[in-house]
Protein backbone atom coordinates (compact mmCIF):
# COMPACT_ATOMS: atom_id res chain seq x y z
CA UNK A 1 0.00 0.00 0.00
CA UNK A 2 1.34 3.67 -1.15
CA UNK A 3 1.98 5.26 1.98
CA UNK A 4 1.25 9.40 2.42
CA UNK A 5 5.11 11.44 1.61
CA UNK A 6 6.52 13.53 4.60
CA UNK A 7 8.64 16.48 3.48
CA UNK A 8 5.43 19.30 2.48
CA UNK A 9 4.86 22.74 3.52
CA UNK A 10 0.99 23.09 2.99
CA UNK A 11 -0.64 25.92 3.58
CA UNK A 12 -4.58 26.22 3.91
CA UNK A 13 -5.85 28.99 1.41
CA UNK A 14 -9.95 30.29 2.11
CA UNK A 15 -11.75 31.78 -0.75
CA UNK A 16 -9.96 33.68 -3.68
CA UNK A 17 -8.66 36.87 -1.50
CA UNK A 18 -6.42 34.46 -0.11
CA UNK A 19 -5.87 32.07 -2.92
CA UNK A 20 -5.19 34.55 -5.92
CA UNK A 21 -2.53 36.55 -4.07
CA UNK A 22 -0.98 33.44 -3.21
CA UNK A 23 -1.23 31.80 -7.21
CA UNK A 24 -0.30 35.55 -8.71
CA UNK A 25 2.73 35.46 -6.61
CA UNK A 26 3.87 31.67 -7.74
CA UNK A 27 3.23 32.95 -10.95
CA UNK A 28 5.19 36.07 -10.80
CA UNK A 29 8.13 34.24 -9.87
CA UNK A 30 8.33 31.75 -12.80
CA UNK A 31 11.23 31.02 -13.93
CA UNK A 32 10.67 28.60 -16.42
CA UNK A 33 7.58 26.89 -16.30
CA UNK A 34 3.68 27.08 -15.30
CA UNK A 35 0.88 24.49 -15.84
CA UNK A 36 -2.55 25.75 -14.96
CA UNK A 37 -5.74 23.47 -15.08
CA UNK A 38 -9.65 25.19 -14.29
CA UNK A 39 -12.87 23.66 -14.93
CA UNK A 40 -13.92 27.89 -15.07
CA UNK A 41 -11.56 30.78 -16.36
CA UNK A 42 -13.60 33.84 -15.62
CA UNK A 43 -11.34 36.95 -15.95
CA UNK A 44 -14.38 39.61 -14.11
CA UNK A 45 -13.04 41.30 -11.40
CA UNK A 46 -10.13 39.98 -9.53
CA UNK A 47 -9.55 36.99 -12.06
CA UNK A 48 -7.84 39.39 -14.49
CA UNK A 49 -5.63 39.14 -11.88
CA UNK A 50 -4.72 35.71 -12.81
CA UNK A 51 -4.75 35.95 -15.87
CA UNK A 52 -2.74 39.32 -15.71
CA UNK A 53 0.37 37.14 -14.37
CA UNK A 54 0.20 34.34 -16.89
CA UNK A 55 0.37 36.76 -19.43
CA UNK A 56 3.24 38.36 -17.73
CA UNK A 57 5.00 35.14 -17.42
CA UNK A 58 4.56 34.03 -21.12
CA UNK A 59 5.96 38.12 -21.92
CA UNK A 60 9.02 36.94 -20.07
CA UNK A 61 9.66 33.61 -21.68
CA UNK A 62 8.58 31.08 -19.15
CA UNK A 63 6.90 28.55 -20.78
CA UNK A 64 2.82 28.81 -19.50
CA UNK A 65 0.10 26.16 -20.60
CA UNK A 66 -3.47 26.71 -19.69
CA UNK A 67 -6.05 24.11 -20.00
CA UNK A 68 -9.81 24.84 -19.30
CA UNK A 69 -12.46 22.80 -19.39
CA UNK A 70 -15.41 23.41 -22.41
CA UNK A 71 -18.61 23.55 -19.91
CA UNK A 72 -17.27 25.29 -17.45
CA UNK A 73 -15.55 28.01 -20.12
CA UNK A 74 -17.13 27.36 -23.41
CA UNK A 75 -14.83 30.38 -24.71
CA UNK A 76 -11.98 32.77 -23.59
CA UNK A 77 -13.37 36.49 -23.91
CA UNK A 78 -11.49 37.62 -27.48
CA UNK A 79 -9.56 40.68 -25.50
CA UNK A 80 -8.25 37.59 -23.86
CA UNK A 81 -7.63 35.01 -26.23
CA UNK A 82 -5.39 37.40 -28.56
CA UNK A 83 -3.03 38.80 -25.36
CA UNK A 84 -2.65 35.38 -24.92
CA UNK A 85 -1.60 34.60 -27.96
CA UNK A 86 0.36 37.36 -28.23
CA UNK A 87 2.39 36.61 -25.12
CA UNK A 88 2.79 32.81 -26.26
CA UNK A 89 0.46 31.63 -23.49
CA UNK A 90 -0.14 28.16 -24.53
CA UNK A 91 -4.16 27.64 -24.10
CA UNK A 92 -6.53 24.84 -24.96
CA UNK A 93 -10.09 24.32 -24.25
CA UNK A 94 -11.06 20.87 -22.94
CA UNK A 95 -14.03 18.67 -24.94
CA UNK A 96 -15.88 21.85 -26.02
CA UNK A 97 -20.17 20.92 -26.29
CA UNK A 98 -20.76 21.57 -30.13
CA UNK A 99 -24.31 21.31 -31.31
CA UNK A 100 -25.49 18.05 -29.65
CA UNK A 101 -24.27 19.36 -25.92
CA UNK A 102 -24.33 17.28 -22.87
CA UNK A 103 -26.66 15.12 -25.59
CA UNK A 104 -23.62 12.71 -25.82
CA UNK A 105 -22.92 10.84 -23.01
CA UNK A 106 -19.22 11.42 -23.69
CA UNK A 107 -19.16 15.02 -23.15
CA UNK A 108 -20.24 14.29 -19.44
CA UNK A 109 -16.66 13.22 -18.92
CA UNK A 110 -15.31 16.72 -17.95
CA UNK A 111 -12.31 18.61 -16.75
CA UNK A 112 -12.84 19.35 -13.11
CA UNK A 113 -9.74 19.48 -11.01
CA UNK A 114 -7.96 22.70 -10.50
CA UNK A 115 -4.45 22.97 -9.93
CA UNK A 116 -1.42 24.60 -11.14
CA UNK A 117 2.18 24.37 -10.58
CA UNK A 118 4.92 26.12 -10.93
CA UNK A 119 8.63 25.60 -12.19
CA UNK A 120 8.25 21.67 -10.53
CA UNK A 121 8.39 23.47 -6.53
CA UNK A 122 5.28 24.70 -6.06
CA UNK A 123 1.83 23.44 -6.06
CA UNK A 124 -2.16 23.91 -6.04
CA UNK A 125 -4.95 22.50 -5.53
CA UNK A 126 -8.14 22.46 -4.48
CA UNK A 127 -11.91 23.67 -5.35
CA UNK A 128 -11.81 27.29 -6.34
CA UNK A 129 -12.06 28.21 -10.03
CA UNK A 130 -10.09 31.41 -11.41
CA UNK A 131 -13.29 33.00 -10.48
CA UNK A 132 -14.18 36.21 -8.21
CA UNK A 133 -15.99 35.29 -4.72
CA UNK A 134 -17.62 37.82 -5.33
CA UNK A 135 -19.22 37.08 -9.23
CA UNK A 136 -21.36 34.45 -10.57
CA UNK A 137 -21.93 33.81 -14.24
CA UNK A 138 -25.63 32.98 -13.28
CA UNK A 139 -26.52 35.50 -10.50
CA UNK A 140 -23.39 38.28 -11.00
CA UNK A 141 -22.51 40.28 -8.14
CA UNK A 142 -23.08 38.20 -4.48
CA UNK A 143 -23.64 39.89 -0.91
CA UNK A 144 -21.05 37.44 0.63
CA UNK A 145 -18.25 35.65 -0.55
CA UNK A 146 -18.42 32.07 -1.94
CA UNK A 147 -16.60 29.48 0.71
CA UNK A 148 -14.22 27.69 -0.97
CA UNK A 149 -10.77 26.27 -0.05
CA UNK A 150 -7.51 25.49 -1.70
CA UNK A 151 -3.81 24.35 -0.81
CA UNK A 152 -0.51 25.51 -1.48
CA UNK A 153 2.00 22.77 -1.60
CA UNK A 154 5.57 22.22 -1.73
CA UNK A 155 7.08 18.81 -1.44
CA UNK A 156 7.61 15.62 -2.91
CA UNK A 157 3.69 15.56 -3.92
CA UNK A 158 4.77 18.68 -6.54
CA UNK A 159 5.95 15.97 -8.74
CA UNK A 160 2.78 14.22 -8.91
CA UNK A 161 0.60 17.49 -9.84
CA UNK A 162 3.95 18.24 -12.69
CA UNK A 163 3.05 14.88 -14.22
CA UNK A 164 -0.35 15.03 -14.31
CA UNK A 165 -0.57 18.45 -15.72
CA UNK A 166 2.27 17.80 -18.72
CA UNK A 167 0.54 14.46 -19.40
CA UNK A 168 -2.94 15.82 -19.59
CA UNK A 169 -1.95 18.90 -21.87
CA UNK A 170 -0.07 16.23 -24.61
CA UNK A 171 -3.27 14.43 -24.42
CA UNK A 172 -5.11 17.26 -25.68
CA UNK A 173 -2.52 17.84 -27.82
CA UNK A 174 -2.84 14.33 -29.30
CA UNK A 175 -6.61 14.77 -29.59
CA UNK A 176 -6.25 18.35 -31.13
CA UNK A 177 -3.91 17.30 -34.13
CA UNK A 178 -5.64 13.53 -34.57
CA UNK A 179 -8.79 16.03 -35.64
CA UNK A 180 -6.96 18.26 -37.89
CA UNK A 181 -5.51 14.61 -39.43
CA UNK A 182 -1.68 15.22 -38.08
CA UNK A 183 -1.50 11.87 -37.24
CA UNK A 184 2.04 11.94 -36.98
CA UNK A 185 2.01 14.68 -34.98
CA UNK A 186 -1.09 12.69 -32.71
CA UNK A 187 1.21 9.65 -32.25
CA UNK A 188 3.87 11.58 -31.09
CA UNK A 189 1.97 13.58 -28.24
CA UNK A 190 0.48 10.46 -27.29
CA UNK A 191 3.54 8.89 -26.97
CA UNK A 192 4.92 11.48 -24.59
CA UNK A 193 1.51 11.35 -22.19
CA UNK A 194 1.60 8.10 -22.13
CA UNK A 195 6.20 8.37 -21.04
CA UNK A 196 4.68 11.18 -18.19
CA UNK A 197 2.29 8.30 -16.89
CA UNK A 198 1.90 8.61 -12.82
CA UNK A 199 4.05 5.71 -11.27
CA UNK A 200 1.27 5.31 -8.70
CA UNK A 201 -0.57 2.53 -7.50
CA UNK A 202 -4.22 3.33 -8.86
CA UNK A 203 -5.75 1.48 -5.74
CA UNK A 204 -3.45 3.48 -3.28
CA UNK A 205 -5.55 5.71 -1.34
CA UNK A 206 -3.10 6.28 1.78
CA UNK A 207 -3.09 4.85 5.35
CA UNK A 208 -6.00 4.81 8.07
CA UNK A 209 -5.52 8.19 9.49
CA UNK A 210 -4.50 6.19 13.22
CA UNK A 211 -1.78 4.68 11.54
CA UNK A 212 0.36 8.21 10.28
CA UNK A 213 3.46 9.42 11.47
CA UNK A 214 3.66 12.35 13.21
CA UNK A 215 5.81 14.97 10.44
CA UNK A 216 3.60 16.66 7.61
CA UNK A 217 2.68 14.19 4.87
CA UNK A 218 0.61 14.04 2.21
CA UNK A 219 -0.53 12.74 -1.20
CA UNK A 220 -1.94 13.93 -3.96
CA UNK A 221 -5.14 11.86 -5.22
CA UNK A 222 -6.32 11.40 -8.77
CA UNK A 223 -9.61 10.76 -10.23
CA UNK A 224 -9.68 9.72 -14.08
CA UNK A 225 -11.16 7.37 -16.76
CA UNK A 226 -8.19 5.52 -16.69
CA UNK A 227 -5.53 4.22 -13.75
CA UNK A 228 -7.41 5.95 -10.82
CA UNK A 229 -10.96 5.70 -11.40
CA UNK A 230 -11.80 5.24 -7.50
CA UNK A 231 -9.20 6.47 -5.50
CA UNK A 232 -10.50 9.88 -4.44
CA UNK A 233 -13.81 7.69 -3.40
CA UNK A 234 -11.51 4.81 -1.78
CA UNK A 235 -9.34 7.55 -0.10
CA UNK A 236 -12.60 8.51 1.45
CA UNK A 237 -14.57 5.31 2.59
CA UNK A 238 -11.24 4.51 4.32
CA UNK A 239 -10.60 7.39 6.19
CA UNK A 240 -14.46 6.97 7.20
CA UNK A 241 -13.90 3.54 8.09
CA UNK A 242 -10.74 4.61 10.84
CA UNK A 243 -12.37 7.44 12.52
CA UNK A 244 -13.09 7.04 15.78
CA UNK A 245 -14.33 10.11 16.73
CA UNK A 246 -15.46 12.82 14.47
CA UNK A 247 -16.05 13.08 10.91
CA UNK A 248 -16.83 16.49 9.47
CA UNK A 249 -17.44 17.09 5.54
CA UNK A 250 -18.17 20.14 3.50
CA UNK A 251 -19.34 19.68 0.34
CA UNK A 252 -20.88 21.53 -2.40
CA UNK A 253 -23.42 18.91 -4.73
CA UNK A 254 -23.63 15.72 -2.40
CA UNK A 255 -25.27 12.70 -3.31
CA UNK A 256 -22.95 9.56 -2.37
CA UNK A 257 -23.07 6.47 -3.74
CA UNK A 258 -24.23 3.27 -1.32
CA UNK A 259 -20.88 2.25 -0.01
CA UNK A 260 -20.11 5.87 0.94
CA UNK A 261 -23.67 6.47 2.45
CA UNK A 262 -22.97 2.79 4.44
CA UNK A 263 -19.74 4.07 5.98
CA UNK A 264 -20.99 7.16 6.82
CA UNK A 265 -23.95 5.22 8.59
CA UNK A 266 -21.90 2.40 10.47
CA UNK A 267 -19.07 5.47 12.01
CA UNK A 268 -22.68 7.23 13.17
CA UNK A 269 -23.66 3.64 14.30
CA UNK A 270 -20.68 2.88 16.63
CA UNK A 271 -20.48 6.27 17.69
CA UNK A 272 -18.45 8.72 15.39
CA UNK A 273 -20.13 12.06 15.48
CA UNK A 274 -20.76 12.84 12.13
CA UNK A 275 -21.53 16.22 10.75
CA UNK A 276 -22.29 17.57 7.23
CA UNK A 277 -22.41 21.42 5.63
CA UNK A 278 -23.80 20.93 2.33
CA UNK A 279 -25.36 23.70 0.07
CA UNK A 280 -28.32 25.05 1.17
CA UNK A 281 -29.04 27.74 -1.70
CA UNK A 282 -30.81 26.61 -4.67
CA UNK A 283 -28.73 26.83 -7.83
CA UNK A 284 -29.21 23.96 -9.97
CA UNK A 285 -32.45 21.81 -10.15
CA UNK A 286 -30.65 18.43 -9.76
CA UNK A 287 -27.67 20.20 -6.94
CA UNK A 288 -30.86 21.04 -4.65
CA UNK A 289 -33.64 18.45 -4.97
CA UNK A 290 -31.72 15.21 -5.71
CA UNK A 291 -29.93 14.72 -2.89
CA UNK A 292 -32.60 15.46 -0.80
CA UNK A 293 -33.83 11.55 -1.06
CA UNK A 294 -30.36 10.36 1.05
CA UNK A 295 -31.06 12.64 4.03
CA UNK A 296 -33.41 10.15 5.59
CA UNK A 297 -31.25 7.60 5.57
CA UNK A 298 -28.22 9.69 7.30
CA UNK A 299 -30.73 11.49 10.19
CA UNK A 300 -32.26 8.06 11.21
CA UNK A 301 -28.18 6.82 11.68
CA UNK A 302 -27.62 9.96 13.68
CA UNK A 303 -26.07 12.07 11.30
CA UNK A 304 -25.97 16.15 11.43
CA UNK A 305 -26.97 18.02 8.54
CA UNK A 306 -26.22 21.81 8.14
CA UNK A 307 -27.05 23.12 5.15
CA UNK A 308 -25.29 26.41 4.26
CA UNK A 309 -26.76 29.48 3.01
CA UNK A 310 -25.16 32.55 4.42
CA UNK A 311 -24.12 32.19 0.79
CA UNK A 312 -22.43 29.84 -2.07
CA UNK A 313 -21.11 26.84 -0.32
CA UNK A 314 -18.72 25.52 -3.23
CA UNK A 315 -16.46 23.45 -0.93
CA UNK A 316 -14.92 19.89 -1.20
CA UNK A 317 -13.26 19.18 1.94
CA UNK A 318 -13.11 16.79 4.86
CA UNK A 319 -11.55 16.81 8.33
CA UNK A 320 -11.42 13.31 10.67
CA UNK A 321 -10.41 12.82 13.96
CA UNK A 322 -8.86 16.37 13.82
CA UNK A 323 -5.82 14.99 12.00
CA UNK A 324 -6.73 13.30 8.61
CA UNK A 325 -7.79 16.37 6.02
CA UNK A 326 -8.21 16.69 2.53
CA UNK A 327 -8.85 19.55 0.47
CA UNK A 328 -9.90 19.28 -3.65
CA UNK A 329 -11.92 19.59 -6.56
CA UNK A 330 -14.43 16.23 -6.01
CA UNK A 331 -17.59 16.22 -4.99
CA UNK A 332 -19.47 13.57 -3.57
CA UNK A 333 -21.71 12.91 -6.16
CA UNK A 334 -21.83 10.74 -9.76
CA UNK A 335 -20.16 13.02 -11.97
CA UNK A 336 -17.56 13.99 -9.36
CA UNK A 337 -16.51 9.82 -8.17
CA UNK A 338 -17.68 8.46 -11.45
CA UNK A 339 -17.15 10.88 -14.86
CA UNK A 340 -14.84 13.74 -14.29
CA UNK A 341 -10.90 14.19 -13.80
CA UNK A 342 -10.69 15.48 -10.58
CA UNK A 343 -7.61 16.32 -7.62
CA UNK A 344 -7.52 16.23 -3.97
CA UNK A 345 -4.90 16.59 -1.53
CA UNK A 346 -4.91 14.13 1.48
CA UNK A 347 -2.68 15.82 4.24
CA UNK A 348 -1.84 13.95 7.66
CA UNK A 349 -0.81 17.16 9.54
CA UNK A 350 -2.73 17.95 13.23
CA UNK A 351 -2.12 21.68 12.49
CA UNK A 352 -3.32 21.88 9.27
CA UNK A 353 -6.59 19.69 10.41
CA UNK A 354 -7.43 21.93 13.47
CA UNK A 355 -7.46 24.65 11.54
CA UNK A 356 -9.63 23.24 8.64
CA UNK A 357 -12.09 21.95 11.18
CA UNK A 358 -12.49 25.67 13.27
CA UNK A 359 -12.94 27.36 10.07
CA UNK A 360 -15.95 24.37 9.37
CA UNK A 361 -17.26 24.47 12.70
CA UNK A 362 -17.40 28.01 12.54
CA UNK A 363 -19.49 28.58 9.09
CA UNK A 364 -21.87 25.76 10.53
CA UNK A 365 -22.60 27.86 13.52
CA UNK A 366 -22.34 31.55 11.67
CA UNK A 367 -24.19 30.33 8.18
CA UNK A 368 -25.71 26.64 8.58
CA UNK A 369 -28.92 25.79 9.53
CA UNK A 370 -29.78 22.27 11.17
CA UNK A 371 -31.92 19.85 9.83
CA UNK A 372 -34.23 18.87 12.33
CA UNK A 373 -35.39 15.04 11.69
CA UNK A 374 -38.86 15.27 12.02
CA UNK A 375 -39.15 18.40 9.75
CA UNK A 376 -37.53 16.93 7.14
CA UNK A 377 -39.68 13.77 8.07
CA UNK A 378 -43.02 16.17 7.61
CA UNK A 379 -41.79 17.97 4.38
CA UNK A 380 -44.60 19.39 2.08
CA UNK A 381 -45.85 16.61 -0.56
CA UNK A 382 -44.59 19.03 -3.47
CA UNK A 383 -41.21 19.21 -1.86
CA UNK A 384 -40.97 15.44 -1.41
CA UNK A 385 -41.98 15.11 -5.72
CA UNK A 386 -39.41 17.32 -6.87
CA UNK A 387 -36.45 15.20 -4.35
CA UNK A 388 -37.90 11.95 -5.45
CA UNK A 389 -38.10 12.93 -9.27
CA UNK A 390 -34.20 14.56 -9.28
CA UNK A 391 -33.12 11.46 -7.82
CA UNK A 392 -34.75 9.50 -10.25
CA UNK A 393 -33.42 11.43 -12.91
CA UNK A 394 -30.08 10.94 -12.11
CA UNK A 395 -30.48 7.22 -11.54
CA UNK A 396 -31.60 7.12 -15.69
CA UNK A 397 -29.05 9.03 -16.71
CA UNK A 398 -26.43 7.37 -14.73
CA UNK A 399 -28.42 4.21 -16.05
CA UNK A 400 -27.91 5.31 -20.12
CA UNK A 401 -24.27 6.36 -19.29
CA UNK A 402 -23.81 2.63 -18.03
CA UNK A 403 -22.77 3.66 -14.77
CA UNK A 404 -24.13 1.61 -11.19
CA UNK A 405 -24.22 4.13 -7.96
Amino acid sequence: MQQLRAGHQIRLLQGTQAFFPALVQAIDLSVHEVRMETYIFNVEATGAQVAAALERAAQRGVAVFLAIDGVGTPCLPAEWSVRFDAAGVQWSIFSPLGRLGMLIPSRWRRLHRKLCVVDGTVAFCGGINVLDDFFDPNYGILDTPRFDFAVRVTGPLVRAVHEATAQFWWRLRAAKTARQSDFSAAWQAMQTAVALQIHQDPDATGPMPAAIGQSTSAELVLRDNLRNRFRIERAYRKAIGAAREEIIIANAYFLPGRKLRKGLILAAQRGVRVRLLLHGRYEYFMQYYATRPVYGVLLAAGVEIHEYSAGFLHAKVAVIDARWATVGSSNLDPLSLLLAREANVVVDDVVFAQDLRRRLVDAMAQGGLQIDPATYANRPWRQRLLDRLAFILVRVLLFLYGKRY
